[in-house]
């Protein structure tokens, strides 16, 4: 087992920043944003100016120039007040990366600093209507034509997708190569062609848009591509184990947070004249919750342990992603069930947290791919 990561001085200070943030920013507005299905685009510009964005980018880019750990600190504070509004991991650590590992000397000068002060959202579009996590079968169509792709396609479930200004689009540049044929384009959110479909309503995350994109002939030039042509299932494989384990962060912090709502609750609230926390199955269930997810943590730390030594292979993170996310949907139903009625009102925490926690199980590659990776390496 590799030893767990610690956080420094500077990560604790990052974490201090990040509460306030949250505290100041994100807490007051959050229930409206629910409401409206979608954060305030000023949100991104204050994440910039307060460092939020692109931690871990060099600074030469804008970036903080910070670690992973800075990323995790990020995630747990998000996580542990439900607060799943802005996508600031999809832009932040997703779309930036790709950008970073595969765009041009260019595209990094021209994109991520701007990233970094939030005046430019970024998104990453994968799902179609027709294809969930075969990315293989993506239908989208990029033809060339001279120095130009030109795009037509359909995507669906994009985080960001309403306030994105810039989107990384998988794209098919030869529909008879199958994985050999997908390649990475980035899309401005202004081109002639593109346009945003609604803001889809979901059972959770309900403050982070999540919208239909469609590309009708949507013109760009071939300076726009992310890499070579033809290696983008590639670049999405080499991506994919970092981003799972990302998943799992917010599954485990999300957990801890649970349990701290959940103790709270039961140790204040009374039935038949004592504490829920007084009756014997309050105490076991509890004691179950506390197991797993003190096993959910030591299961992250050792694989956050093998991506800082760039050893977490493509079979752990699916198992970090499956097992974390399938834990986290037991945790907090056991947890919900003992807030009782309560636990089913949107004013308590749980429930936001209950309802949030289910597509985990889905983004990031749906939990019967996890386990079809796993399989195909035994």
């Amino acid at each position: 087992m590799q030893q767990a990561p610690t956080y420094n001085a500077d990560h604790e200070q990052f974490r201090t920043t990040v509460r306030r943030f949250i505290d100041k920013e994100i807490a007051p507005h959050h229930a409206q944003w629910e409401k409206d299905g979608i954060v305030s685009r000023d949100l991104w510009r204050k994440a910039g100016a307060a460092g939020l964005l692109l931690t871990d980018i060099p600074a030469e880019y804008g970036g903080g120039g910070a670690d992973f750990l800075t990323i995790n600190v990020m995630a747990e504070e998000m996580a542990r007040g439900v607060y799943s509004g802005p996508g600031f991991r999809v832009h932040s650590d997703i779309v930036s990366r790709y950008i970073l590992h595969y765009g041009s000397e260019e595209q990094k000068q021209k994109w991520l600093p701007r990233m970094a002060t939030g005046d430019v959202v970024g998104a990453i579009a994968m799902t179609e209507p027709g294809t969930g996590s075969d990315l293989q079968g993506v239908r989208t169509v990029a033809v060339r034509d001279g120095d130009d792709y030109v795009i037509s396609g359909q995507k669906t479930f994009i985080t960001n997708g309403q306030h994105a200004d810039l989107i990384i689009v998988i794209c098919k540049t030869d529909s008879s190569a199958g994985a050999k044929g997908v390649t990475l384009i980035l899309v401005e959110g202004d081109r002639p062609g593109f346009s945003r479909g609604r803001n889809l309503e979901k059972i959770g995350l309900k403050a982070q848009d999540t919208s239909e994109l469609f590309f009708e002939s949507v013109r760009v030039p071939v300076t726009n591509r992310l890499g070579d042509e033809g290696r983008g299932f590639i670049y999405l494989m080499q991506e994919l184990p970092r981003e799972r384990l990302l998943i799992g962060i917010g599954a485990v912090a999300a957990m801890e947070a649970v349990l701290g709502w959940t103790l709270d609750y039961v140790k204040e609230r009374k039935a038949f004249g004592k504490a829920i926390i007084d009756f014997q199955n309050s105490r076991f269930k509890l004691a179950e919750v506390k197991t797993e997810v003190k096993i959910a943590r030591t299961f992250l730390d050792h694989c956050t342990a093998l991506h800082l030594e760039g050893k977490l292979d493509v079979p752990t993170a699916a198992m970090c992603k499956y097992w974390l996310t399938e834990t986290y949907g037991r945790v907090v139903d056991t947890c919900l069930q003992l807030h009782g009625g309560y636990g089913y009102m949107w004013e308590y925490p749980i429930a936001r947290a209950y309802a949030d926690a289910r597509v985990a199980r889905i983004y990031g590659g749906a939990n019967e791919i996890m386990k079809e990776i796993i399989g195909r390496s035994l």
